[in-house]
């Protein structure tokens, strides 16, 4: 198995998301252009979304037009419809974002629908994005405890995590929204999908509410996942997920790999001084 691990930063879109205090657009554009200096490869820029539910969000264009671009570098945004999708697709987003949960509480709650409801409501934009040349990256939230169902059954999140790829994305993201899942419970999850899907499909995103979320990715590692989502500074947390106080740290999750062997190519320092920055956009 390969020692570099890939990290997906998302600050900049699921870590802001949730700010009350409308932060201004130069300053996002300047958060990505930062981490893009950082040298990450994959940065989730922002969300196509209705700024009705989600204000913060409500500049997606102008924040996705306006950075400076790196070669090599794939910016990404969340695209819950074909609306979203076709924003995106003209702003040049180099990736869109799907999200599908593994319980009808949190799917209904999120995205106003059932899960079977929503996978038919993604395969459009699937399509469309294959045919525009833009890949797609799938996620499944709740993937061990849901805010409103409870504990989930792992054959759940292998019916969405299968339907997701079968659907055409390239990738499947893995999140424990809650920030509530164990390494034990993380595993079983693991385990259940990696008969469905090899390693090398799927990622981990894991809150850090309860503290446990670097353990999660050091089991995820065992398991041959090598892509994490973090967030910059910690920020984050969904406003349909109570108590999702905020995603794990970049800087934290770069810190343990790197103590466990493996390599990230982000340049330390400077991704130390952009946490500074990012924790200072929280009024």
């Amino acid at each position: 198995m390969s020692n570099r691990v890939t990290i997906y930063e998302v600050g900049p879109r699921d870590g802001l998301q949730n700010e009350k205090t409308l932060i201004a657009t130069e300053d996002k554009i300047l958060l990505v252009n930062d981490l893009t200096a950082c040298g990450f490869q994959k940065i989730e820029v922002t969300s196509f979304v209705s700024p009705k539910w989600v204000p913060q969000m409500a500049d997606a264009l102008e924040v996705l037009e306006g950075i400076d671009r790196a070669n090599g570098v794939t910016y990404s945004a969340l695209t819950p419809n074909l609306k979203g999708f076709d924003r995106a697709k003209h702003a040049l987003a180099d990736e869109v974002a799907i999200f599908a949960a593994a319980t009808e509480g949190f799917s209904e709650a999120n995205i106003n629908c059932s899960i079977d409801e929503s996978l038919t409501r993604f395969k459009p934009v699937v399509k469309a994005a294959k045919a525009a040349g833009i890949s797609v990256r799938g996620c499944v939230s709740v993937i061990t405890d849901c805010p409103y169902d409870g504990a989930v059954d792992p054959t759940s999140v292998v019916h969405v995590a299968k339907a997701l790829a079968e659907m055409g994305c390239h990738e499947v993201g893995l999140a424990d929204t809650i920030g509530v899942a164990t390494p034990e419970k993380i595993e079983k999850v693991l385990d259940a999908v990696l008969q469905e899907l090899p390693a090398e499909l799927l990622s981990g995103h894991y809150h850090d509410t309860n503290g446990c979320a670097l353990d999660n990715i050091e089991v995820s590692l065992d398991k041959g996942i090598r892509l994490f989502d973090s967030a910059i500074g910690g920020l984050g947390g969904c406003p349909y997920a109570p108590g999702a106080t905020g995603n794990v740290a970049t800087e934290a999750v770069v810190d343990h790999v790197t103590k466990l062997g493996y390599y990230t190519g982000l340049d330390v320092e400077k991704l130390g001084d952009v946490a500074v920055f990012a924790r200072g956009l929280r009024r």
